[in-house]
C-alpha cells in the first residue's frame, strides 16, 4: 500500500506562487490515480486536481488556469503548481491515490480514494 508525505506548503501573500510535493512510497504510484483535495477551516474537504495513469487531469472549476497538477514517475512524487494564490485558497491541503481502478480518475470525489497524506498547510495573505 503507498504511503503519501506532502510539503511545499507555506505563508505567501495574494498573488504569489508555492509548489507542493507529494512523495509516495510503495510500488502502486505508477498505476494510481492521485489527487489533491484541500480543507479550509470550517468547510468541508474539497477536490482541487487529479491525474491518471496517462496523465489526463480535472480540476476544480476554482483553480483552472492557476493550479497545474503534474507527477514524477521515475521520483514517485507528485505536484501542486499554484500560482496566482488568493486568500480563498487558504486551506490544509492533502495528497491522495487510489489504485484499486486500473489507475482511472473518476472526478474529484474524495470517497474515490484509499489513502490520504497528513497535509501541508498554505495561507495566502491579501
Amino acid at each position: 500500500q503507498v504511503q503519501l508525505v506532502e510539503s511545499g506548503g507555506g505563508s505567501v501573500q495574494a498573488g504569489g506562487s508555492l509548489r507542493l510535493s507529494c512523495a509516495a512510497s510503495g510500488d502502486t504510484f505508477r498505476r494510481s490515480c492521485m489527487g489533491w483535495f484541500r480543507q479550509a477551516p470550517g468547510k468541508e474537504r474539497e477536490g482541487v486536481a487529479t491525474i491518471d495513469i496517462l496523465s489526463l487531469t480535472i480540476y476544480a472549476e476554482n483553480v483552472k488556469g492557476r493550479f497545474t497538477i503534474s507527477k514524477d514517475n521515475a521520483k514517485n512524487i507528485l505536484y501542486l503548481q499554484m500560482n496566482s494564490l488568493i486568500s480563498e485558497d487558504t486551506a490544509m491541503y492533502y495528497c491522495a491515490a487510489e489504485a484499486r481502478y486500473y489507475g482511472t480518475c473518476p472526478g474529484l470525489d474524495q470517497a474515490f480514494f484509499a489513502t490520504w497524506g497528513q497535509g501541508t498547510q498554505v495561507t495566502v495573505s491579501s
